[in-house]
């Protein structure tokens, strides 16, 4: 973001111009134990250097903090507060998709923090350009994950305060890292809190109840994930604003605009998961990370193929005469079924690819199915047949392929919408999905045995 937009002082945490900062300093070889490669990018914070570790041999990044902003002595010690309250707070969370913080430390008056290195990496802010726009597909997928890192991080009581696409790092596999927690807020009572209120984080990307000073929650970085989604969706803004005082007035006071204005083809099912997501007043907006993953991973159902219209009566029918629902009560019946979708496909249409990286587990219906690997017929399934574990349990990438042999029907079972069940709905799910597995895999090794 532009540091002179609307003639105002840059609010902290603010790195839309990550790029175009200054610091004289002579690049250091050596911090503490790590070997200094070369300058890899700059933030509002420091410079991030790619360095190596001796001591465990693998590659790091190393942050280290601005020279300049740490010579006064009021404004440098609230600095170093800052900077290491990413290290603080990172340092507290472990997720796939959150970047890990390994170290920090001073070295002659350099404060450096040690973390994960994104080799060849890029962040979303490549790709909120309208001439660079990713599939939809594919960006619902990239949402999906920050979502899950927000709710896991929000579960342990840090608020991010600064989500924007340069703050989302991308790996060259397109996996999510979210980054950058210098000005976040831990919100535990078991903690002190050092970090400031009031007006921070990045203007572009705030909540109304941010630019207004009020009480932040969860929700806050919800509604910077919607501003984020919407530019990954259209290569615009939802609320323009050319200068700091009208983007400010259109975030409190006026709806984004509608994004099939810029994008007529996109699914109405986006568009309502991004309004729900930038809705003004928090109690009309998802209330945590977990439900807008959950309205997303929806929309990779959606995107694939309609959901087969069945009537609810019927799909409990069908659901409660399976021999893995047996003894389940009524009422988690009909919650598995809600927290399900339902598909159909016609003959030689693929239900799972081999290589492809879902977190599904299905359920065949009606209708037989053939599995094959690298290109040689296994078997075939049939009704009440499951398949998909191992991708549900741990998302590895598929190891077979599955194919409709005739019109098929199948439930399709999220693992992120069973995380909205009840708990007792989801013991007794997981303990018949184990037995499931446990049965899957004694079969394929007696397979292996006698072969």
């Amino acid at each position: 973001m532009d540091t002179k937009l609307g003639g105002s002082p840059r609010p902290r945490g603010d790195a839309e111009s990550d790029f175009s900062m200054n610091d004289t300093s002579r690049p250091p070889t050596k911090l503490g134990k790590y070997e200094i490669n070369r300058e890899i990018g700059r933030g509002s914070m420091g410079i991030v250097y790619s360095a190596f570790d001796p001591y465990i041999d693998r590659p790091v990044a190393v942050k280290v903090a601005m020279a300049d902003a740490l010579k006064d002595r009021d404004a440098g010690e609230r600095f170093r507060r800052m900077f290491f309250n990413e290290a603080h707070t990172a340092g507290m969370l472990r997720h796939p998709n959150i970047l890990d913080i390994f170290d920090a430390g001073v070295d002659d008056d350099k404060c450096y923090i040690v973390m994960e290195l994104i080799e060849n990496g890029d962040t979303l802010r490549t790709y909120c350009r309208s001439d660079n726009l990713l599939p939809v597909n594919q960006v619902a997928e990239i949402l999906f994950r920050c979502a899950k890192a927000l709710d896991y991080a929000h579960r342990q009581g840090v608020i991010h305060r600064d989500i924007k696409p340069s703050n989302i790092l991308l790996t060259q596999d397109m996996d999510v890292k979210i980054a950058d927690f210098s000005i976040a807020h831990i919100n535990r009572t078991d903690m002190s809190q050092t970090m400031p209120m009031g007006f921070v984080g990045s203007p572009r990307y705030m909540s109304p109840e941010q630019v207004q000073e009020d009480m932040i929650t969860s929700q806050t970085d919800l509604f910077s994930l919607g501003i984020v989604a919407y530019e990954m969706l259209t290569g615009h803004h939802p609320f323009g604003g050319e200068t700091f005082s009208s983007l400010i007035h259109r975030v409190i006071n006026e709806e984004p605009t509608p994004m099939t204005q810029f994008r007529p083809d996109l699914p109405p099912i986006l568009e309502r998961i991004v309004g729900r997501a930038l809705e003004k007043v928090p109690d009309r907006r998802y209330r945590m990370g977990i439900d807008l993953a959950s309205d997303l991973s929806m929309t990779f159902t959606h995107l694939e193929r309609p959901q087969e219209d069945i009537p609810a009566r019927e799909k409990f029918e069908l659901v409660k005469r399976l021999d893995f629902f047996r003894g389940f009560p009524d009422t988690e019946i009909w919650e598995i079924i809600r927290a399900s979708v339902w598909q159909e496909a016609d003959t030689g249409e693929v239900l799972v690819r081999e290589g492809d990286i879902d977190d599904s587990f299905y359920i065949i219906m009606a209708g037989t199915a053939d599995v094959s690997k690298e290109g040689i017929a296994l078997h075939s399934i049939g009704e009440g047949d499951c398949f998909g574990e191992m991708g549900y349990l741990s998302r590895i990438r598929r190891t077979a392929t599955v194919t409709a042999a005739g019109p098929v029907s199948v439930m399709k079972i999220n693992s992120t919408l069973i995380e909205q069940v009840t708990s007792d709905c989801q013991l007794r799910f997981y303990k018949v999905f184990v037995r499931v597995l446990i049965e899957r895999l004694s079969r394929t090794t007696d397979r292996v045995v006698r072969g």
